[in-house]
């Protein structure tokens, strides 16, 4: 009786052992990935950094659920996602709620160039968050991280037509904020 509980256990461990390794495998091809899709969110360091990790805890404690491993990315992609427009509007209900704000001073001079190429990026983020989220995913992944069409569609789990509409409508609506500033 003992050598088959014995027998049995070693198996579960061995399973999760193999899991374990597969997880740390596929957590290894993109670790950078859930916190450029966070930060895209956020737009803020260190709560993309706590969004990643959490989407990084989660994704262990459900990979065991996950049927198709295959799709790891688009699941991490989708869940950080999730998770930091989950923090973005807690942090807007929060900001709501206090009346204080926060006086950022600016920062030390600096040449023309590099206050006016602030300015502009400072813009550009400024569009691209005020676009709609289905919007600002496409044009984030596709046109500031550099992935294409067919990864950002397999990323979203959306048709590749999708993604070329969304990605068009997204560059109009810029072209069209941004005008007035060239």
């Amino acid at each position: 009786m003992h050598e088959r509980q014995s027998l049995a256990v070693s198996g579960f461990v061995d399973v999760d052992t193999d899991l374990e390794r597969e997880f740390e495998a596929r957590l290894a091809e993109t670790s950078t990935l859930a916190f450029r899709v966070a930060y895209s969110v956020l737009r803020h360091r260190e709560d993309a950094e706590d969004v990643a990790q959490e989407a990084f805890a989660k994704a262990y404690h459900r990979f065991r659920q996950l049927r198709d491993r295959n799709a790891f990315r688009a699941w991490l992609v989708r869940m950080t996602w999730r998770l930091a427009l989950d923090r973005q509007r807690s942090d807007r209900r929060r900001t709501t709620r206090e009346t204080a704000h926060l006086d950022q001073s600016p920062s030390a001079a600096t040449t023309e160039q590099e206050v006016a190429a602030r300015e502009r990026a400072a813009q550009l983020w400024k569009a691209i968050d005020a676009l709609p989220e289905k919007l600002r995913v496409v044009i984030v992944l596709a046109s500031i991280e550099g992935h294409d069409v067919r990864d950002v569609a397999r990323l979203l789990t959306l048709p590749e037509g999708t993604v070329k509409s969304r990605l068009f409508l997204a560059r109009q609506r810029l072209k069209e904020q941004l005008q007035w500033t060239l």
